[in-house]
């Protein structure tokens, strides 16, 4: 992956699929969903949220290789090096996952 640096209060990440099982042990793939994904790894980091008054950033409260769940909505789909990533705004990340 080449280096990406996120600008301001935005993060890239890279979807986690999952293959959902039906009450009767059906696999069923994550490509037969229509939903996108609302989970993912953290990739890269901006620098933060820039205060009111313009003389403080606030840092996200993340790390690459964090383990995120965002909106659906939230994310802008680019395709990086043939790779599917996610860019979004600390915004719409909802909670990491320990």
């Amino acid at each position: 992956m080449s280096k990406i640096q996120p600008l301001g209060n935005h993060v890239v990440v890279e979807a986690v699929k999952e293959d959902l099982t039906s009450v009767s042990g059906i696999i069923i793939p994550d490509s037969a969903s229509k939903e996108k994904p609302m989970k993912g790894k953290v990739l890269a980091i901006g620098p933060g949220k820039m205060t009111s008054d313009g003389k403080t950033v606030i840092a996200p409260d993340l790390e690459v290789g964090d383990i995120v769940l965002f909106s659906k909505y939230g994310p802008t789909e680019v395709k990086l090096e043939g790779k599917e990533v996610l860019i979004l705004s600390v915004d719409d990340i909802f909670a990491k996952i320990k």
